[in-house]
């Protein structure tokens, strides 16, 4: 239905592919600022770790094995040779695998449209963000059943990689919005922890491979999710929130959930945080003209400042939740083709989108963001597979 703006999208990833390595950064561009005259501007020129499971899901169920083989090679040679003494791993790599990337800023010039700094390199190279183990470990998962099955080696190091986990599983990090002030109990990250424990344990089972660590890791992947329940839902809100201690704030990051199986999107506290977030920001909800919004930025203080502006990558996320509560509940399904037909008429002359769009319309941040192009082409994909499921019902 939607086949030329998907078509596009594959083209724009296809651009973004460092051929040589299987690379694929989350933006050809740095420091194009996410608010005109602000501070957020940011180097994307890098691939991200949190990016690789909805890479492989994408390029392995539309056909395009070449380039998922690719890119898991590279990511693969990663997890295995780049793990830290602790066993850790790095957040993000450079094209060619590397992860010294320091960050700094050029004082000596002007950014677009006079916005500074200008920053080269990224400072959140050297973050703990933990939700990366589990979008990994869905990569592999994903790769394992679409893709070719994993290696006897790949398997070992992916037993290493969730012994470690269990060491920091109980950790506060800064999570997918790469927070610069205080680590928290981010609820994104303990969702993602548990996907961590959950594909690990569902590699195991579905290959038969030998798992000596497998009570352990079962009892870390239930009580994530009883502790998600308990502490990062909010009962007097009716919604999850951003983390245990922002216990007021909402975040659309939650949108996630339904989308990596953490909950069924007909349950009635994701739905209830479903209608929280589609409410507009002057009644406590985070969706402004279509548009969703990661969190009010005066309510959390993410280390940062400054403003910024809608999330392409959120609003197609959102689209996603509601197209997948829409198999339950007409009304959402609905709501969702709106909300993605109104979401098409942001792109550019070009179909590009950008990581944010202003209040006024106007693209924001760096561009065409990859993360943003691989949410749109999963909404259109479930979007078109729910639409075509109520036709032939009805």
């Amino acid at each position: 239905r939607w086949r030329e703006v998907v078509a596009r999208s594959l083209m724009i990833l296809k651009m973004l592919t460092y051929e040589p390595t299987g690379a694929i950064v989350a933006a050809p561009t740095f420091s194009i600022p996410e608010d005109i005259g602000g501070v957020r501007n940011w180097d994307y020129r890098y691939s991200w770790v949190r990016d690789s499971s909805f890479t492989i899901y994408i390029l392995l169920r539309l056909g395009f094995r070449a380039e998922a083989d690719a890119y898991m090679d590279f990511i693969m040679e990663r997890f295995v040779k780049s793990r830290g003494p602790d066993g850790g791993l790095p957040i993000m790599f450079t094209i060619h695998g590397e992860t010294d990337i320091p960050e700094c800023t050029l004082d000596h010039l002007d950014g677009y449209r006079g916005s500074k700094p200008v920053r080269i390199g990224n400072g959140a190279a050297f973050h703990q963000q933990f939700d990366i183990y589990g979008e990994l470990m869905d990569a592999i998962y994903l790769y394992n059943k679409y893709g070719k099955p994993v290696p006897w080696d790949v398997w070992c190091a992916v037993r290493e990689l969730l012994d470690y986990v269990l060491t920091i599983v109980n950790d506060p990090d800064m999570s997918i919005w790469e927070v610069r002030g205080t680590k928290q109990h981010f609820t994104y990250s303990r969702i993602m922890l548990w996907v961590t424990f959950d594909r690990g344990l569902r590699l195991a089972e579905k290959r038969c491979f030998p798992c000596p660590n497998r009570a352990n890791w079962l009892a870390a992947r239930d009580k994530i999710y009883e502790e998600v329940m308990e502490k990062g839902y909010n009962t007097e809100m009716k919604a999850f929130i951003q983390s245990y201690e922002n216990r007021t704030v909402l975040d659309s990051a939650i949108l996630i959930a339904p989308l990596v199986f953490f909950i069924s999107p007909c349950d009635p506290r994701f739905v209830n945080t479903l209608d929280r977030i589609l409410l507009p920001p002057d009644k406590g909800g985070l969706t402004s003209a279509g548009l969703v919004f990661r969190y009010d930025t005066e309510l959390s203080d993410d280390g940062v400042g400054g403003r910024d502006g809608a999330f392409s990558m959120c609003t197609f996320w959102l689209v996603e939740a509601m197209t997948r509560a829409g198999v339950y509940e007409k009304k959402y399904l609905v709501r969702a083709v709106n909300m993605f037909e109104n979401m098409l008429s942001f792109s550019n002359h070009l179909s590009m989108f950008s990581e944010e769009i202003a209040r006024s319309g106007e693209q924001l941040g760096n561009t065409p963001q990859a993360f943003s192009h691989l949410a749109l082409i999963s909404a259109a994909f479930n979007l078109d597979r729910a639409a075509e499921g109520w036709t032939g019902q009805h």
